[in-house]
């Protein structure tokens, strides 16, 4: 027989468990900063996360590979790598397509199953991005993530042509010591999630080098209203491409006022504009296929913003998806569609170009100082210096030293 008092000293113990587990749930790391938390000033009006995750129903999910450091051993690092996942509709992504178009601003990179996508029209499943040489078996694990957990198409037929981008992170990471393995993929598919999404040198973005500072993933959105109705456009990009010299952020030649401890100064392809930038474009508003590819050419003018020449060696790859219409992708019926009046298009456009833009710049700003194989360091855009230059040039949104969100002073690297 069990004494009552000992019931009370149990719930007692038990609340209090509850408590300390609830009070280290709600500890979470500090906020690192945004580009507008340091006074980037950039064009538009973001959604309430400014993050691709704006757009209701896409999640993102990541896997960050990093061990080992120093000399390069082929097979066992140092690794600096990982994988990215969208999904258009959350889980549902396997069942539910959206239409989508894609665009090639420059090819030398891969993105796998752009072909179905153009003739159908459609997105199926989620655009992972990983790099260079893990494409096959990011590809080959999503395939096998689907018949683990999902049906045939609607005709009874198994089959998947997924989607999977790449850029190169061979400066920091061993990539030819195929690190990347399915249950990475897996990982970075069950992982994804709404809300505010992780920037810099996360997921696919863990070992990427942009304009020769560090790289990685960044996400930005844009509201679009018109007169039949608000919409979203979110952008997220992996972004490895560029030059110092090119740089400009707010219009500001940054990469000359900061020319200093570039990424392969020491090579002989210094001075070429290399890399690539995948950049994945999602709204809510009603576009259809032709639209979509409309939509995913406008990034262009966002990375030209930031001084991108597109380069012979930068594969500079983008597709863009719409979450309306679900169950466009019916087999057995006849679907009737909202369509995106063309004239009135133009919001849309300028979201794209403003998001993906901040986009960038956002995952320069998350980014931390990464030393690779071999010793190869890259440096974080130094958030002090970004500033002082916005300053010189009458470019800095906010006064004051020390950037402040929610009420919270930021730490500045």
């Amino acid at each position: 027989m069990i004494r009552p008092n000992y019931f009370r000293a149990l719930a007692i113990f038990l609340c209090s468990l509850s408590a300390i587990s609830s009070a280290a749930a709600q500890e979470t790391p500090p906020a690192k900063p945004r580009a507008r938390d340091l006074g980037v000033p950039f064009d538009g009006t973001p959604g309430p996360l400014n993050a691709i995750t704006d757009v209701s129903g896409v999640t993102v999910g990541h896997t960050t590979l990093i061990s080992g450091e120093g000399k390069l051993q082929v097979g066992k690092g140092p690794v600096r790598t990982g994988v990215t996942a969208v999904l258009p509709r959350g889980k549902d992504s396997m069942h539910n397509p959206v239409f989508a178009g894609w665009w090639s601003l420059n090819g030398n990179g891969e993105m796998t199953g752009t072909t179905w996508a153009e003739e159908s029209g459609f997105l199926e499943g989620p655009v992972m991005i990983t790099n260079t040489h893990s494409v096959g078996v990011v590809r080959d694990a999503v395939i096998q993530w689907r018949v683990a957990h999902g049906q045939p198409d609607p005709t009874g037929y198994w089959w998947s042509l997924p989607v999977v981008a790449e850029t190169w992170d061979g400066w920091l990471n061993d990539i030819n010591g195929f690190h990347v393995k399915p249950e990475h993929a897996f990982h970075a598919i069950d992982s994804a999630h709404s809300g505010a999404v992780e920037e810099g040198g996360v997921g696919g973005g863990t070992g990427m080098v942009c304009n020769e500072f560090k790289g990685g993933i960044g996400t930005s959105s844009r509201k679009v209203e018109s007169k039949i109705g608000a919409y979203t456009v979110g952008v997220l990009v992996q972004c490895n491409y560029g030059s110092r010299k090119n740089l400009r952020i707010a219009g500001v030649p940054v990469g000359q006022e900061i020319p200093d401890e570039r990424a392969y100064a020491s090579t002989s392809f210094s001075n070429l504009d290399r890399g690539s930038i995948i950049v994945v474009v999602a709204t809510d508003a009603p576009l259809v296929a032709h639209q979509l590819k409309r939509l995913a050419r406008r990034v262009s003018l966002g990375l030209g913003r930031n001084g991108s020449i597109s380069g012979n060696g930068s594969g500079d790859i983008f597709i863009a998806f719409s979450t309306a219409n679900p169950g466009a992708a019916a087999a057995d019926h006849v679907v009737d569609l909202k369509i995106f009046p063309n004239d009135l298009l133009d919001p849309v456009f300028a979201a794209t170009v403003q998001a993906t833009e901040e986009a960038v710049i956002n995952a320069m700003v998350a980014a931390e100082t990464m030393t690779g194989i071999e010793n190869h360091k890259v440096i974080a855009l130094p958030h002090d210096r970004l500033r002082e230059v916005l300053k010189k040039y009458n470019r800095l949104a906010q006064g004051g030293s020390t950037p402040v969100r929610n009420g919270i002073a930021i730490e500045l690297q």
